[in-house]
């Protein structure tokens, strides 16, 4: 139960945070917004090192950097892609690829589910695609070049996912702080390769820091979720994150609900109902 709330905050954070990063990526160049954000999560997770503590060892180094890299290429391609496309369409691509990879490393892993899980997962699929997706759950008006940034944003967090659960379980936050400071290093270089490509406009330092933010406070809540319960589970709660992206988009926005939207909201709600008997 423990690892499922912690999930479920995990899932809260991450919309709020791509809600925010989108919004931010529509007023200038995507680098611009991550070269705020990524720093302020690093700061969240420094800040958060006495209270959680941290050992670098090797595990949590190799994995950290590794998942720092996913990182840094999932906040250009979600930012990027939230903000030429319309975020009820392509946050369940995004959702949907992000939860596959981690469910499978899980059940790889030795994972098991009671009947209640396996009933539970596959729901809880369902209504990642339901809970944000178009009229009609279509793709109508979707450029493919938005369609590929989706599914390279959702492997790219699946990636990082993965890489943050394969760290050492002692290790604290040490694997998100060297991942950061990987995606901040990272940023800043490709910035620095590619600063006559980013425009005279500067990016909303509050939405993208407020991103950032949250980012990381879901990092953490990831780790502890998925250092407590399975992956397979954790990974699919998570990805029901375009939940809070698609209310905000709602409330600030004005981008319509629909009943299927509304559907796969009820559909989640069962879903973590059933994965909590697991």
């Amino acid at each position: 139960m423990l690892a499922l709330l912690l999930a479920l905050g995990c899932s809260l954070a991450y919309g709020c945070a791509d809600f925010l990063g989108g919004l931010g990526a529509r007023r200038a160049h995507v680098l611009r917004t991550v070269l705020v954000a990524a720093p302020a999560s690093l700061a969240v997770e420094l800040l958060l090192w006495p209270l959680l503590g941290a050992r670098f060892e090797a595990g949590a180094v190799g994995w950290g950097a590794a998942s720092g890299v996913a990182s840094a290429a999932a906040f250009a391609l979600l930012y990027r892609t939230l903000a030429i496309g319309p975020m009820n369409v392509l946050s369940p691509v995004t959702a949907l690829v992000s939860a596959m990879l981690p469910v499978l490393v899980g059940l790889l892993q030795g994972e098991r589910l009671g009947a209640a899980g396996l009933l539970g997962l596959p729901l809880a699929l369902f209504a990642v695609v339901l809970v944000s997706a178009g009229p009609g759950g279509g793709r109508a008006g979707v450029s493919r070049h938005a369609l590929l940034l989706a599914l390279g944003a959702g492997g790219a967090i699946a990636v990082q996912l993965v890489c943050l659960h394969q760290a050492p379980s002692g290790s604290g936050v040490a694997p998100l702080i060297v991942g950061r400071a990987v995606t901040s290093a990272l940023t800043l270089g490709a910035a620095v390769l590619w600063r006559r490509r980013l425009g005279p406009e500067r990016p909303a330092y509050a939405l993208a820091a407020a991103a950032g933010v949250l980012d990381s406070l879901a990092g953490v809540l990831f780790l502890l979720a998925a250092r407590s319960g399975d992956l397979a589970v954790v990974a699919v709660i998570t990805a029901l994150y375009p939940a809070g992206t698609v209310l905000l988009a709602r409330a600030v926005l004005a981008e319509r609900i629909h009943r299927g939207q509304l559907a796969g909201l009820g559909a989640a709600a069962l879903a973590v109902g059933l994965l909590a008997l697991t």
